[in-house]
């Protein structure tokens, strides 16, 4: 029923946002240049890795020694419209549409985590991750990665239907209210270093 649903909305999501995915698209390319989509491994289902994908938010602009400069420098207004609006996250639809991803679940995070969870924190990865989810809709990039995970564990062991429904209806509230996108520290997030760091 689940994968279903994530076929059938995917493939209408697609449809309907088109122009917007493809004005946003034609933006980048002029604004950030190529690629107007970046590639990025994550973890997915069993902690199983696949190609990610999302719109670039920010430039490839590097110091004297080539090193990319720090986020918040490569991050432009239009960046952080796009993330505002969360238009960065539309190219997962082909993600879920794969099988990779789901519309509900955690969010995937960056390899390098996965031998630094709990067991208890592990178990996030049951499910398939999700372009939204209940963390997502509980604070975002504003709540402590404690608690981000304890609300993904909580999603693993509570999924239904019906929650599902409530989590994108919230979603959607929470796109358009703009709420919980940076920590207060971060651009995003901080890094994850551990358990005895996720407070910071």
């Amino acid at each position: 029923m689940k994968r279903l649903l994530d076929l059938v909305l995917s493939i209408l999501g697609l449809m309907l946002f088109f122009p917007f995915i493809l004005l946003t698209a034609i933006l980048i390319r002029l604004k950030l240049g190529s690629p107007i989509i970046y590639k990025q491994l994550r973890p997915g289902l069993n902690g199983e890795l696949f190609e990610l994908y999302k719109f670039r938010t920010m430039t490839d602009d590097r110091d004297q020694q080539g090193m990319l400069l720090p986020d918040h420098i490569r991050l432009t207004s239009f960046g952080k419209l796009i993330r505002r609006l969360s238009l960065d996250e539309f190219p997962q639809l082909l993600n879920v549409i794969k099988g990779d991803m789901s519309l509900i679940g955690p969010r995937p995070l960056l390899p390098e985590y996965l031998s630094l969870y709990s067991e208890e924190q592990a178990k996030r990865h049951l499910v398939k991750p999700g372009i939204t989810g209940w963390a997502q809709v509980n604070g975002r990039n504003a709540i402590t990665w404690d608690e981000k995970f304890k609300l993904d564990v909580w999603y693993v062991q509570n999924q239904s239907f019906n929650l599902d429904v409530k989590i994108l209806f919230l979603t959607f509230k929470k796109v358009l209210i703009s709420e919980g996108i940076s920590n207060e520290s971060h651009v995003t997030m901080p890094d994850f270093e551990g358990n005895s760091s996720s407070h910071n």
